[in-house]
């Protein structure tokens, strides 16, 4: 392990080089996971949305809630069969949903789209990440409304106690909610009975319902949607949210990938540089090594390792410094609903392991010409070069 000593002293003699090419590196890793981690984030936040045993009933041919419809007289028929879980009363769980979109003011004077929700208490049981934080929950039949946790940092007119111009009537905030970091917190949620008739509509969007097992929710879904009278699709909650994050995932995933691969070409030739420079200066100390007896191998270890050390601790400092964001919340435009979605930057094991191991292939790359033209320096001409 004596060249694995001699390429520490090595760094640590070259301390300037040495942190600029730790710079360099870490910078790029830092860009790969940040990109890696707000995708992560996105699908995260979308994934936690959706119940795996609730299903989600849309009009056949719809990908999206807000161009669905379903029928008052299908909700019910939905809602009556055997595979619907039932409360202690005996009673259905589930209800029929209206989405729209709506414009409110955000902080700096610009507008966003919102996602409205006219729904009914029943979601509450059906969405057990929901929770009441401030205030209270609507009365049903009521102008009230309750808002999500990010609707209250990102818009600054809603308020508790404050009403909100939606449609052609003044709804008054009575509640806010969490939603544990799922999409549902960029909404605002009422009364799906008091919404219908404000946007002109008698159908509701979507159903949604808890089913009572896995294998009921396969039984449910083939009856719903060969039977030609109801025209229906169902999909498990979670899958319809995953769907929805795919599109906007991969496109910040291409765009943060080409940004990275152009940096990491900028690395690799720094590391490229700096480890040719190094080879150029300890060309007399190469043929001493030679001459004690060190292979050639143990020349090119003894550089490679170098930049190996490298490029872990760019990784780990890349990976550290990008953990960093997890506090950070930034709100989109999701393109799969027009509508504001805020999420945050979240850290995997996997992106931290990807990170970690490209900034050590970013590393290699630069080093194994220079460590390749140091390891084939003969004796004789390498102590020649030091005696000139």
């Amino acid at each position: 392990m004596l060249w694995l000593s001699y390429s520490l002293r090595n760094l640590l003699a070259r301390r300037m080089t040495s942190a600029l090419t730790l710079i360099g590196l870490s910078l790029v890793i830092f860009v790969l996971t940040a990109v890696l981690m707000l995708a992560h984030g996105l699908e995260r936040t979308l994934a936690s949305t959706g119940q795996a045993d609730n299903a989600l009933i849309l009009r056949k041919g719809t990908t999206l809630e807000i161009s669905s419809s379903v029928y008052r007289d299908q909700a019910r028929i939905i809602l009556t069969q055997p595979e619907i879980a039932v409360d202690a009363r005996g009673m259905p769980l589930g209800t029929g949903e209206f989405v729209v979109l709506i414009a409110m003011r955000k902080l700096g004077g610009s507008v966003g789209n919102v996602m409205l929700r006219g729904t009914s208490p029943e979601a509450i049981t059906l969405r057990p990440q929901v929770r009441l934080t401030q205030g209270r929950w609507w009365q049903p039949g009521t102008d009230e409304i309750v808002i999500g946790a990010q609707i209250a940092k990102e818009f600054p007119s809603a308020r508790i106690g404050t009403s909100q111009r939606i449609g052609k009537r003044d709804w008054r905030i009575v509640g806010i909610f969490d939603a544990g970091r799922s999409g549902f917190d960029s909404e605002v949620w009422g009364d799906a009975e008091q919404f219908l008739p404000l946007f002109g509509r008698t159908a509701f969007t979507s159903v949604i319902a808890k089913v009572r097992d896995g294998p009921a929710f396969e039984s449910l879904r083939q009856r719903l949607e060969t039977d030609r009278r109801l025209l229906l699709q169902v999909k498990r909650e979670r899958d319809y949210y995953n769907e929805k994050s795919a599109r906007l995932a991969a496109f910040i995933r291409s765009v943060g990938l080409a940004l990275t691969t152009i940096f990491s070409v900028g690395a690799i030739l720094g590391a490229t540089m700096t480890m040719s420079g190094a080879v150029a200066s300890r060309v007399g100390e190469i043929g001493t090594l030679r001459a004690l007896g060190f292979l050639r191998s143990h020349i090119l270890f003894a550089f490679l390792s170098e930049s190996v050390i490298l490029g872990c601790c760019a990784g780990v400092l890349g990976v550290l410094t990008a953990s960093l964001l997890q506090h950070i919340t930034i709100s989109v435009l999701n393109w799969s609903t027009f509508s504001e979605l805020a999420f945050e930057f979240r850290l995997s094991p996997a992106i931290a392991g990807s990170g970690f191991l490209f900034a050590i292939v970013m590393s290699v790359c630069g080093s194994v010409l220079p460590a390749v033209r140091a390891a084939r320096l003969g004796v004789i001409d390498a102590l020649g070069a030091r005696t000139l």
